[in-house]
């Protein structure tokens, strides 16, 4: 089959500083300063064109970070990333100017995407009709709650049609109605052989959905492949991490980020 995302060893690093001298001094100077944080440690997976992939993994094991350098919006440190085709990323603010209207900020994604004067007053009707937004499409983005900025991001990525969508906790806020209608419009993307990545919560939601699941831990693969067979054994950690008294959880961490580590350093 086609592949539609091929991703190779993939590190981002970040600098944790403790302040802004900190900060002055590693630019400034030869020695380093600040502590590394890899966010993301040699991940690497495939996507077959039309796969519907989620994204599984406790808060801060990697999974938006991942997701940004899929679409293309955050560089990598290392490793490769192949991406057959237009990716659109749908998060929560994702790429929205607060200080422009709704309407302006369509306008201008559909520019920057190269839409015709004439293709841009087509699309722009939808984008607003699937929105909901009515009056405050024409309000600053900054004025828009959670919710109200997800349903414009959601509008104007799935209304250009991308070859692969990219949803990162899109769905986790506003109301539940606008959350249905958002996820048969993705039903039908994948009747049409799109190429979708999930970040979501919702184990429920998965389910249903996707096809595969990835599960990053501390910025590695922990296991990817069918839905059936690797949702529930995330389910089953899950619901063993949560007894974990504090002093367990901590041991569990150092002992992943202890394997991060030789993983990186392990790598030529």
């Amino acid at each position: 089959m086609e592949k539609a995302i091929i991703v190779r060893n993939i590190v981002k690093k970040y600098k944790l500083y403790s302040g802004d001298k900190e900060r002055l001094l590693d630019l400034l100077l030869p020695k380093s300063y600040g502590e590394d944080f890899y966010a993301l440690a040699g991940v690497s997976f495939e996507a077959e064109k039309g796969d519907v992939i989620g994204f599984v993994g406790m808060n801060g094991s990697g999974k938006s970070t991942l997701s940004n350098i899929i679409a293309g919006i955050v560089p990598e440190t290392s490793g490769s990333v192949q991406v057959n085709g237009q990716a659109a990323l749908i998060a929560v603010a994702a790429g929205l100017k607060g200080d422009l209207t709704g309407r302006d900020n369509i306008e201008l994604k559909l520019l920057m995407l190269g839409f015709s004067k004439e293709g841009i007053k087509e699309l722009e009707s939808q984008i607003i009709e699937f929105s909901e937004l009515g009056k405050f499409i024409d309000q600053p983005v900054k004025s828009y709650s959670s919710g109200m900025r997800s349903r414009l991001g959601f509008a104007i990525s799935v209304n250009v049609n991308p070859d692969i969508l990219i949803i990162d906790e899109a769905l986790s806020v506003g109301d539940k109605a606008f959350a249905e209608k958002s996820l048969d419009k993705m039903k039908e993307f994948k009747k049409q052989g799109r190429t979708m990545i999930f970040v979501s919560h919702s184990l429920g939601q998965m389910k249903r959905f996707c096809d595969k699941i990835l599960w990053l831990e501390y910025g590695m693969v922990k296991e990817y492949g069918p839905v059936g067979e690797v949702l529930p054994k995330y389910e089953e950690f899950l619901n063993g991490f949560k007894k974990l008294s504090g002093k367990e959880k901590n041991k569990y961490k150092e002992e992943a980020m202890k394997k991060q580590q030789e993983a990186i350093f392990a790598k030529p």
